[in-house]
């Protein structure tokens, strides 16, 4: 805490406080001499309010304000009931934050001074955190008031080891808060992340295998399963398996189950596309397609942002959205976002599967349902 013409010092993790020095700064002169109240009372207008009060009136006294730099400022004269002097100042931010208050007895040749210094992020703003920093403003004005009340009866140093006590339990509520707004954060995130899962499933279709458009290397089990009949073979082109279903408008959300293959690829491709593969057996042509790539546990998304790089994931969601063009895809156990990927491919676009060359099938899953992992 600064003491005299009011400095102050930050405390604890670069977090600014709040050091309001309401203790009379007395002027050494002869006879009685009344030092003045200073009052803070509250965010106005862009600034904060603060209130000046002798006990004795304007016709023994006059109540002066200054800025931290010595410079004058102008009150608005504010007696109180009883018919002691008083005035009011509005102190505004890149004032300097500093304002002090002092009583001249012309008569007596006596002067007394209080003084205030404020932080920044103390002031009124837009801020979501700004009402519990103002908790923490009342706080640490009681705090000081109780230091200055006992100034009056104990020595010096055993002050000053009281407001370090102050301090430090002052530091410590602050690192609690800090904590909890970072704990806050971490969970507002991941209930947006769930929210964002949740409207893209309610979005789901179903889709069905087309015998028709599938390698020859790939075997269709059970109507939705997908498996190599060549396991540990490499298949060159990729070998896919392509949905009947196409969309070309709106969004179409639908899930596959891939289990722990080693690699696998999801995607879309366009109608053109599509009707190459039928005539060439199930083998990609040339043509770079939209598509999800996994491969000795690292995720690839070409052309496209990725939010997880690595890890498993046994069941993927894939969200078309023609509306947006962009194509998403979701851990749907985890209920997050893998990434997302910008559609150039134009007209009706149809979902695509390439299965482990394990050996590990994959399939597609209706929404909500858990079927058993192959």
């Amino acid at each position: 805490m600064g003491m005299g013409t009011g400095t102050g010092t930050g405390m604890g993790m670069g977090i600014p406080l709040l050091l309001l020095l309401l203790l009379p700064m007395l002027h050494p002169a002869a006879g009685n001499v009344h030092e003045p109240l200073l009052i803070l009372e509250g965010p106005e207008q862009g600034g904060i309010r603060l209130r000046c009060l002798s006990e004795r009136p304007f016709s023994d006294v006059q109540l002066l304000w200054t800025d931290g730099k010595g410079e004058n400022l102008t009150g608005i004269p504010a007696p109180t009931d009883t018919g002691s002097a008083g005035s009011s100042l509005l102190l505004r931010p890149g004032s300097g934050n500093a304002a002090s208050c002092r009583i001249l007895d012309p008569r007596l040749q006596t002067a007394s001074e209080s003084s205030v210094v404020v932080a920044d992020v103390f002031f009124p703003a837009t801020s979501p955190w700004l009402p519990a920093f103002l908790m923490l403003l009342v706080l640490g004005v009681f705090l000081l008031l109780a230091a200055a009340y006992k100034l009056r009866r104990k020595n010096q140093q055993e002050i000053q080891e009281e407001i370090e006590d102050l301090k430090g339990e002052l530091e410590e509520e602050i690192g609690k808060f800090q904590k909890e707004n970072q704990e806050m954060e971490k969970k507002i995130g991941h209930i947006q992340a769930q929210l964002g899962f949740r409207r893209a499933q309610s979005n789901a279709v179903s889709l069905t295998l087309d015998e028709h458009c599938k390698h020859p290397n790939l075997v269709i089990q059970g109507k939705s399963w997908i498996v190599t009949s060549k396991p540990g073979s490499k298949i060159h082109p990729k070998a896919v398996v392509v949905a009947r279903e196409g969309f070309s408008e709106g969004k179409s959300y639908w899930e596959v189950e891939v289990g722990n293959g080693s690699d696998w690829e999801l995607g879309v491709l366009g109608e053109e596309i599509r009707d190459s593969l039928r005539n060439n057996g199930g083998s990609f042509p040339e043509e770079t397609v939209p598509g999800l790539e996994y491969s000795l546990g690292e995720f690839r998304l070409p052309g496209g942002k990725l939010e997880r790089n690595s890890g498993s994931c046994r069941v993927l969601g894939v969200l078309l959205d023609q509306e947006s063009r962009i194509l998403s895809f979701f851990d749907a156990e985890e209920k997050q976002r893998l990434g997302l990927l910008p559609l150039k491919l134009p007209g009706n676009l149809f979902p695509f599967f390439s299965p482990s060359s394990d050996g590990k099938a994959l399939g597609i899953r209706p929404v909500g349902v858990g079927g058993p992992q192959q």
